[in-house]
C-alpha cells in the first residue's frame, strides 16, 4: 500500500487544484462565494480517487464536497458576492454571520440535549436518549473533508457560541459513572478520528474498567472510511488506533463503528476495502448510515447498490436519514413521500441480509421519527409514523399519523391527521415539556 500523505485543500488554497481548470468561471466563483458561508474543505484522496472530473459539476462526490451556487438562496448569494467584489471585509463578516443564523445552525433542539454535573454544563456532550450519551472530543471537531449537507456545519465555521466540544475526559467519566442507565457512548464530531490515537485512548480506555461495567457499547461516528481510509493503513498512528479498537473488544465491550457512506463510489477503492478489513479484524462491527440527498443519491438503484456492496464487504446497513433542516438543505431536499418511495423501492430490490437498514428517519426535536408509509384511513390520506428513538422511551414504536402533504420535507412541516390539534406525544406533556423547553435530563 502506497504511503499516501494527507494533503488538505481549504478555501484559501483551493485555486491551486489543477482539476479546477475544468470548471467554468461561474463554478469557480461559486466555490469562493458559498464557501464564505458554508465551510469548504477537501483532500487529495477525495479529489484524486473519488471525483469523476469528466462529470463535474454533476458528479455526486463533487457535489458532496464542493460548494455550488444553488446551495445559497439567490438573495444571499448576491449579497455575499457584492461584498466580496467590493473588498468590504467588515461588511462581509457581518453579512455572513447574519446569513448563517438564518440557516438554522442548531437543528432539532440540540442545545436542549446538553447535560450538567455538579452545576457544570457539559457543552461537549449531549444526552437526548436515556441509554446513549454523545461526546464531542475537542481534538476531533474537524473532518478530513466537509460534506456540503452537514448538519453540524457550525462546528467548522467559527460559530463558537454554537459549537459542541469538550477536552475534559474527567467530566465525561464522572458523568458516566453517575448515570448507570447509560449503556452506549457515541464519540462524534466533526470526526473523532481526526484526533490522534493516544487522545482517543485517553477518553476510551478508562471506560473498559470495572467501574464502567454498565457501559456495554462504544460507538464511533466517522466519515473517515469514506474520506481518508489511509487513517487505518498508513497514517503514523494507524496501528495504534487499531490496537485501541482491539482493546475495546478484548475488554468484552462491543465496538460499533458507525460509518458514513453517501454513494457507492466511496466503497470502490482498494484503500477503503483494505481499511474495512483491518477494522473488522479488530472485532469491531461496522454499521453504515447516510442521509437521502437530491443530486447525490436520490435514486433507489443507488441505494440498493450501496447496501449490497456494504454487505459484500461485511458491513451492516443501519440508517437512511432525511437530511436535517439546516444549512444547504433546500438544495438537497427530497419530499417525504418521495423519500419513502425511494426507500421501499430500494428495499424490495435487496435480499433479506441487507434489510437491517431503517428509514427514512428524521432526527427531529422529539426523537428519531421513521416514515412507515403513506396510506388512506377513513377517507383521509396520511403519513404513518413512529419513533425509533424518543426523549420519552415509553413512546418508542407507537404508530401515529400526520396529514399527507406532498411538499413536506421535514417533520415540522407536518400537522396531525384527522383534525387533531396535537400529535399524541404532545398531549398530557408526555415529553416533559414546559413551554418550549423539555425537562432535562436523565438523572
Amino acid at each position: 500500500m502506497e504511503n499516501k500523505k494527507y494533503k488538505n485543500y481549504v478555501l484559501r488554497n483551493f485555486r491551486d487544484l489543477s482539476q479546477l481548470q475544468l470548471l467554468s468561471d461561474e463554478e469557480r466563483e461559486a466555490i469562493g462565494v458559498v464557501g464564505q458561508v458554508l465551510p469548504f474543505k477537501s483532500n487529495n484522496y477525495v479529489v484524486e480517487e473519488l471525483i469523476d472530473w469528466n462529470n463535474v459539476p454533476n458528479d455526486p462526490i463533487f457535489t458532496l464536497t464542493f460548494p455550488r451556487k444553488e446551495m445559497l438562496s439567490k438573495t444571499h448569494y448576491a449579497q455575499v458576492k457584492q461584498l466580496l467584489d467590493a473588498h468590504d471585509e467588515g461588511g462581509l463578516k457581518q453579512k455572513v454571520h447574519e446569513i448563517r443564523f438564518k440557516l438554522n445552525p442548531n437543528p432539532a433542539g440540540q442545545e436542549h440535549n446538553v447535560p450538567a454535573i455538579d452545576g457544570i454544563r457539559l457543552h461537549g456532550m449531549q444526552h437526548k436518549y436515556r441509554e446513549t450519551v454523545l461526546f464531542f472530543p475537542s481534538q476531533g471537531q474537524t473532518c478530513h473533508a466537509y460534506c456540503t449537507f452537514c448538519f453540524r456545519w457550525p462546528q467548522f465555521s467559527g460559530m463558537n457560541e454554537l459549537k459542541f466540544a469538550m477536552k475534559e475526559a474527567d467530566l465525561l467519566h464522572r458523568y458516566l459513572k453517575k448515570h448507570t442507565r447509560v449503556t452506549d457512548v457515541l464519540f462524534t464530531g466533526g470526526d473523532p478520528l481526526t484526533a490522534k490515537a493516544h487522545i482517543m485512548a485517553a477518553y476510551i480506555e478508562p471506560l473498559l474498567t470495572k467501574e464502567y461495567a454498565h457501559i456495554r457499547i462504544i460507538r464511533i461516528g466517522s466519515k473517515t472510511l469514506g474520506y481518508w481510509p489511509y487513517r487505518f493503513l498508513t497514517d503514523k498512528d494507524a496501528d495504534d488506533l487499531l490496537r485501541l479498537f482491539e482493546k475495546v473488544t478484548k475488554a468484552g465491550k462491543h465496538l460499533a463503528f458507525q460509518a458514513h457512506f453517501n454513494h457507492p463510489v466511496e466503497l470502490s477503492t482498494d484503500a477503503v476495502k483494505k481499511a474495512i478489513a483491518r477494522i473488522r479484524n479488530t472485532g469491531a462491527q461496522i454499521r453504515t448510515q447516510s442521509p437521502l440527498l437530491r443530486h447525490i443519491n436520490d435514486d433507489p438503484a443507488v441505494w440498493a447498490t450501496l447496501w449490497k456492496e456494504q454487505v459484500n464487504l461485511g458491513l451492516i446497513p443501519y440508517y437512511m436519514f432525511v437530511a436535517r433542516d439546516t444549512g444547504s438543505k433546500a438544495f438537497f431536499d427530497v419530499p417525504l413521500e418521495r423519500a419513502w418511495n425511494i426507500y421501499r423501492k430500494a428495499y424490495r430490490n435487496v435480499s433479506g441480509i441487507c434489510r437491517t437498514v431503517r428509514g427514512p428517519s428524521m432526527s427531529a426535536n422529539p426523537g428519531k421519527i421513521q416514515i412507515l408509509g403513506v396510506t388512506e384511513i377513513q377517507g383521509e390520506k396520511v403519513f404513518v409514523l413512529r419513533f425509533l428513538q424518543c426523549r420519552n422511551p415509553d413512546l418508542v414504536d407507537i404508530p401515529f399519523f400526520a396529514k399527507f402533504d406532498r411538499k413536506a420535507t421535514w417533520f415540522d412541516e407536518l400537522v396531525p391527521a384527522f383534525g387533531e390539534k396535537e400529535f399524541f406525544f404532545q398531549k398530557d406533556n408526555l415529553l416533559g415539556w414546559h413551554g418550549k423547553e423539555p425537562d432535562f435530563i436523565w438523572e
